[in-house]
This record gives C-alpha cells, sequence and structure tokens, in this order.
C-alpha cells in the first residue's frame, strides 16, 4: 500500500468536468439504482435525488411495489420500474445500455433479495456497480459471491459493515479489484492499482451533522451519477466523497447546526458544493 493522497480542491478542480454546449441527456450517462422496502423507501429517494443533483442524463429507479407511487411523486425527473413483490426485491431486470447500476440503499435483507443481487451480479458482469447499506450486508452473509463483484465497482462501507464484510479495505481492494470507500470521521479510499493500493484520506470537509440515517444514501447517489457520466470509479468515489461533504459544510454555513442537519440539506447545496469546487 503506497501512502496517503490527500483530497484538495486543486484535485477535485482537475478532475472535474466542464459540460459541452451542444450535449443531450445521453451524453450524462444511464444509471440504475436498486433501493427501498416496506418502511424503507425513502432512501430510495434520497439516494435518487442526490443522483439527479449530481448530474446524471437517465435514472431508473429500482424499488418493490409498495414505493412506485412514493418515487413517482416525489423525484419526476427519474423512471420507476416497481419490483412484482409489494414489500422487497425479488427480481432485478435493469435496462438495456444502462452504463452502472448502484444498489443498496434501504433493500433490506430478505432472502429473495440475496438471489436478486446475486442474479444482478451473474447477469451483469460487465456493469460497475456501487454498492452501499443493505448490498453490503448481504455480500457479507455470502463471502463465496465476492469474485463476481465486477470489476471497477465501488463498494461504500463504514466501519461495521467493513467488520462484517471480513477483510481489511486495502486487501478486498487489491483482492477483487474494487474501489472501497471506508466511510468515518476521515473517510478513505482504497483505490487498486498496478502495484497495490492508492490511498486517497478526506480531512478537509465534513462535520459530525453528517452522522444521521440518509446520509449514505446521499453518497451513494452522487457517486452513482458521477460513475454514469464516466467518470473513473476512482474519480467518482474521490470527487463523491469530497462534493458530499463539502455540501454539509456549505449546509451548516448557511444556518444549519450540527443537530438540524438532515440529508436532505446536503443534496440542497450539492450545486453551490459543484460551483465551490471548480477554481
Amino acid at each position: 500500500m503506497t501512502g496517503k493522497i490527500p483530497i484538495t480542491e486543486a484535485l477535485i478542480s482537475s478532475w472535474l468536468k466542464t459540460r459541452e454546449p451542444f450535449s443531450h441527456k445521453g451524453d450524462y450517462g444511464r444509471a440504475s439504482l436498486v433501493a427501498g422496502s416496506v418502511g424503507m423507501i425513502g432512501a430510495a429517494l434520497l439516494s435518487a435525488r442526490a443522483c439527479m443533483r449530481s448530474g446524471v442524463g437517465l435514472l431508473t429507479v429500482h424499488v418493490p411495489e409498495c414505493g412506485y407511487s412514493i418515487i413517482q411523486q416525489g423525484i419526476p425527473e427519474a423512471k420507476c420500474i416497481a419490483d412484482e413483490h409489494y414489500t422487497h426485491h425479488t427480481i432485478i431486470e435493469i435496462p438495456l445500455y444502462t452504463d452502472v447500476v448502484g444498489i443498496g440503499p434501504g433493500i433490506g435483507q430478505h432472502i429473495q433479495t440475496h438471489w436478486a443481487l446475486h442474479s444482478l451480479m451473474l447477469l451483469n458482469p460487465k456493469i460497475p456497480m456501487v454498492f452501499d447499506a443493505d448490498a453490503l450486508n448481504i455480500l457479507a452473509y455470502n463471502q463465496h459471491w465476492y469474485p463476481q463483484i465486477p470489476k471497477g465497482s465501488i463498494l461504500t462501507p463504514h466501519p461495521g459493515e467493513m467488520k462484517r464484510l471480513g477483510m481489511e479495505p486495502q486487501e478486498m481492494s487489491e483482492k477483487y479489484g474494487v474501489v472501497v470507500v471506508l466511510k468515518d470521521h476521515n473517510t478513505r479510499i482504497y483505490v487498486p492499482q498496478d502495484n497495490g493500493v492508492q490511498v486517497y484520506e478526506n480531512t478537509l470537509h465534513g462535520n459530525a451533522g453528517m452522522a444521521v440515517g440518509g446520509s449514505g444514501d446521499v453518497l451513494t447517489g452522487i457517486i452513482l451519477a458521477l460513475m454514469a457520466q464516466h467518470y473513473t470509479a476512482e474519480q467518482a468515489a474521490v470527487i463523491g466523497v469530497w462534493i458530499h461533504a463539502f455540501a454539509a459544510d456549505l449546509a451548516l454555513a448557511d444556518g444549519n447546526s450540527m443537530e438540524s442537519l438532515l440529508p436532505s440539506d446536503i443534496i440542497s447545496h450539492l450545486g453551490a458544493a459543484f460551483n465551490a469546487s471548480r477554481i
């Protein structure tokens, strides 16, 4: 493992792309988000809103039937596909030409969801995926599936989820060719390289107000949007962590307190974070 690289404004600015004046939605990627279960459709809504606010061209949200009307009303800019089951995911069929899949926020751990996730990986081995929340817990329960994680995917565990995965982040990154975003006070991003693993560390932005349910769902949406826009997994993870934390700091500067900060406040400050990161 090489030394840690601090994430700086100069690095982010050098990576951020500029949109062409005559571009169209297809130029900014097609993402699928698999999220939500009964009682957890809010996770899907937060992640989808963050994804749309981070520049994705086309987003399709996959939810159980119980979440269909919520997504259609709550994020009308996205398409929605409802599972045949009312409470949880049983079949995940992504649209043709999907560039990247995000899976995990609020999906629960029903055994049928386990098999739906496994089928998704087996049927789409070349599509990178962003794994979060219960998708990570399902993987941890089925560790023999690790070799089937598509290369170039991103895993976003907090320390507890990382422990359940049963490996150190640098080991998982190097062995399976995935980027690992270890969410913590100073979030670290582990990126596989030809000569080991490169580690980035975020120390400049972020605050304790982010320690609330739904904050990770927002990060998943941001990273998913960046991957859809053809940033590399390395760039998407690093920029996503920076923008997420920067937006949270801007929300505090805008009058929120650490006690009052909500994930929806982070989403509402994503535009300012992107603008301020271009120097």
